[in-house]
């Protein structure tokens, strides 16, 4: 009997409950939502891939004498110019085998005018007949001798000039120096490897790997004239930001990389700023087409599950409604819409996961934006 009565009172209690919760249901403010409007946008054929940024021109500069250097005359992260003097190492031995060089050779030319001097003599005295043959001929290999002892005596001076100009390391290029491996005082020579690294970041290549497909259809817009090679690739950073100048297609390679069917891509982008960097990893966009009127929605709009895409639309009167929908490409942040939309209907970008089909919400418009804007 006690029992049952509890279970009677438990009930009751729930069922006072249940209207209490609904009546605080009805009170709550409704769910906030941002909406935007399917639009037609003018929009390009495009394709996305991972890709890697690339340096025209990378060099590790090394010693290629051997001293203590004297001078590190650059800061990590300099951009230097083309010829500056990086490294400067002590000259004075170098310097003086270029002397030494140099007293070899005056002497070799005087021993070559001796000898030249000699052998015209003997000419001289063979053609009078006051002297043998055999004296003009001798003459004449110790004229070869000297002119072979001069011919030395050049090239030693001219390896003794360019080791003393080794002694300075210059930059081959205008670019980015990074950290350099020795400071002043060490001794170094070619056995010490790399010194530092020299990049040249303006230009800067994009490299990407194309299924053969894309590759063939972006030819065909090339050839149609639907196409061009001119700012035909766009870049996102690792933050998400999609850098601001596009770039020219100006390379793919002649095969196919058997193992993914792909060929490599390689797209040149100015960066006056250095803002790209080298080896930096980034989303790459082929457009393929010029830009053509397509509907569209934002890409965050999209939802899918086990039967594919769908979006959640807002009608006049604030209610939610699920609507399946085709989307054969996302192109520059859109999805194009081939069927379950019309132009105009709104589209729940933000708060999806908070509502459900047959519910009203609190919807705000998100502020305009067209496929430029990106």
């Amino acid at each position: 009997m006690g029992k049952a009565w509890m279970r009677a009172v438990a009930v009751g209690m729930v069922g006072l409950a249940a209207p209490a919760a609904l009546a605080q249901q009805e009170g709550a403010p409704l769910p906030a939502v941002t909406v935007s409007a399917a639009t037609t946008q003018e929009l390009s054929q495009t394709a996305r891939f991972s890709g890697r940024l690339d340096a025209d021109n990378r060099v590790a500069l090394a010693a290629r004498v051997s001293g203590l250097l004297l001078e590190v005359l650059f800061e990590a992260g300099d951009t230097v110019e083309e010829g500056q003097v990086l490294y400067r190492i002590e000259p004075d031995l170098f310097e003086a085998s270029v002397q030494e060089a140099e007293g070899a050779l005056r002497s070799a030319q005087a021993q070559r005018d001796l000898a030249e001097i000699e052998r015209d003599r003997q000419r001289e005295l063979v053609s009078r007949d006051a002297a043998p043959q055999a004296a003009l001929d001798n003459a004449e290999a110790t004229l070869g001798r000297a002119e072979g002892d001069l011919i030395r005596a050049e090239a030693a001076l001219q390896s003794a000039q360019i080791n003393l100009s080794y002694t300075e390391i210059t930059a081959p290029f205008q670019g980015v120096i990074g950290t350099s491996v020795v400071d002043a005082g060490a001794l170094i020579g070619p056995d010490s490897g790399e010194l530092v690294t020299l990049i040249d970041l303006d230009p800067i290549h994009a490299e990407f790997q194309v299924p053969t497909a894309v590759l063939r259809d972006f030819a065909e817009a090339l050839e149609s004239g639907a196409a061009s090679r001119e700012a035909a690739v766009h870049i996102e950073l690792a933050n998400g930001t999609v850098y601001s100048e596009p770039g020219n297609a100006d390379f793919y390679d002649a095969e196919v990389d058997e193992g993914t069917d792909s060929v490599r891509i390689r797209a040149r982008f100015p960066n006056e700023n250095g803002v790209l960097l080298d080896r930096e990893l980034v989303q790459v966009e082929l457009r393929a087409t010029t830009p053509a009127p397509e509907l569209a929605i934002p890409q965050e709009a999209i939802q899918r599950d086990v039967q594919g895409a769908f979006v959640l639309v807002v009608d006049g009167s604030d209610t939610v409604d699920s609507r399946r929908v085709t989307v054969p490409r996302i192109a520059e942040g859109f999805a194009v819409i081939t069927a379950g939309l019309e132009e105009g209907e709104m589209v729940i970008t933000e708060g999806a996961n908070k509502v459900r089909p047959g519910q009203q919400v609190d919807a705000a418009v998100a502020e305009a934006v067209t496929a430029e804007d990106g």
